[in-house]
Order: C-alpha cells, then structure tokens, then sequence
C-alpha cells in the first residue's frame, strides 16, 4: 500500500522502470523542469509504449514501488484496458506517476521516442526525456491558458538550442 503522503523520490521511480526494462518518455512537469522551466513538482508522468510485454514489464515495475490509483480503483495495464481509458494516475512509495498512454496533441510513444534524449540524471539513472518542442506541443495541445508560462520558458530553451547548435556548426 502506498504512503499518502510520500516524499518524492523519481529515482526510485525511474530505477524500478529501468530495473524492469519498461520503454516509456518521461512528459509532463518533471520532464520540462529536466529541460530547464521554473516549476516544482510530486511527480512524473510517462508515455509507455503499448505493446503488452511493456505492458507487462511496465506493471511489475509499477507494482515493485507500492502503486495504486488514487481514486481506489485496481490498475489494469492490458493494452486493450489501458489504451480506451485517460490517464492512470498512481500513487507509489516515492511520489505520484502518471501513465499517459496518448498525450494532448501527439500520436503518443512512439511519436515522442523519435525527439527523446536520454538525460543522465545520476545514480546510473538515465530516463528518455521528451524533447523541448515536443513538450510545448503538448503543453499548447493540452490547455495552452495553464500552460502559458511553461510554453514561454520552452519556447526560450528552444531559441537557446538553436542558437547554441549554430555555434557549434561553424
């Protein structure tokens, strides 16, 4: 059973997904403050890939960190289940995780690998992390209004990054 109020520990959580060699990105609050917003977060939300041995992998990871919905309910990660519904939001052992199988305006895992960059984190931990431009396409896609600020702060990360790159060219 998982603490109501656990301090948020994301190696923990990511250790247990790679422990399981679970093919996810990272989205979400977590994943731009890797990138470089302003923002605190609880928790992280992933996209895994949808096939069932992921799947699979996926719920035993899950399940080794304490996870249960937070609205009480048994998690079921069959692709058929999980593919119909919104996202699962758990709470684990060392923070909130958000399954997300198709994310506001993309076409979901594995339209997002293609951009990922695996950020080394430390701990041996290195999470494939959505890139900036698809962050704010999904942060604009989501609710562009809440979102204002983080689109900002990407929309800026990404002018640093291309600017950066040219340098790097000549």
């Amino acid at each position: 059973m998982a603490n109501k109020n656990p301090k948020f520990d994301p190696y923990r959580i990511l250790q247990a997904l790679e422990r399981n060699r679970v093919q996810y990105v990272v989205i979400g609050a977590f994943a731009r403050v890797l990138q470089g917003t302003e923002e605190i977060t609880r928790g992280i939300d992933i996209v895994p890939s949808m096939r069932s041995e992921n799947l699979r992998r996926l719920d035993a990871g899950l399940r080794e960190i304490g996870a249960e919905r937070s609205d009480g309910q048994e998690f079921d990660l069959i692709e058929a289940a999980i593919a119909e519904q919104p996202p699962v939001q758990l709470r684990t052992d060392h923070g909130e995780v958000k399954v997300v199988p198709m994310p506001e305006g993309t076409r979901g895992y594995d339209d997002l690998r293609r951009a990922a960059n695996r950020e080394p984190l430390g701990r041996g931990v290195r999470p494939p992390v959505a890139s900036i431009g698809d962050l704010a396409r999904m942060a604009s896609a989501y609710d562009r209004e809440r979102y204002l600020d983080q689109v900002r702060q990407l929309r800026r990360l990404t002018a640093l990054e291309r600017g950066r790159s040219r340098v790097i060219e000549r």
